[in-house]
């Protein structure tokens, strides 16, 4: 067993983000469960509401031992998994995403004239996530989706024009 601590995705019941990361932190495991500020709207009211930015995830910086502790919190399913093995998370990809979240109304605008196609490679020259690349999953002249290759997941991002560029093969 390694005593190397790793960030890994749990993946967890629906709606149960919050509550496991404050259980984990009692438990004393290091756990994030980014939350992004989001305006809901009710029929009598609106209001600014925490969510989380994965919705039934939640990220915990572990190392092999502490894992059956992780394991044993109620309202967690099991680890994200990639090729058998729980799939470990890029230091910089977290911490990208919490530089990101920092960012008071960060926004992101997109491209050229023709914005971003569907497979296209792309690598961010400015902002937090600068020199980060990533594949288009659906893109356009507003919005680009991109895919954090370690989670599967997608995150929703509008650049700036001027801050992205096509990837150099």
């Amino acid at each position: 067993m390694t005593d190397e601590k790793k960030w890994y995705a749990l993946y967890t019941k629906p709606r149960w983000e919050k509550k496991i990361h404050s259980v984990l932190l009692r438990k004393g495991v290091e756990s994030w469960c980014p939350i992004q500020r989001v305006k809901r709207q009710w029929s009598d009211r609106k209001k600014i509401v925490e969510e989380p930015l994965f919705k039934s995830y939640v990220f915990v910086r572990i190392n092999e031992a502490e894992r059956v502790k992780v394991l044993m919190t109620d309202g967690v399913l099991n680890f994200v998994h990639y090729l058998g093995k729980p799939a470990v998370i890029k230091e910089e990809e977290v911490n990208s995403i919490k530089k990101y979240l920092a960012e008071k109304d960060a926004r992101i605008t997109v491209l050229t004239e023709e914005g971003f196609r569907q497979d296209d490679k792309i690598t961010v020259n400015y902002g937090v996530f600068m020199g980060n690349h990533g594949t288009v999953i659906r893109g356009g002249r507003k919005k680009v989706y991109v895919k954090l290759q370690s989670l599967g997941q997608v995150i929703v991002v509008e650049f700036p024009a001027e801050y992205l560029s096509e990837a150099e093969v």
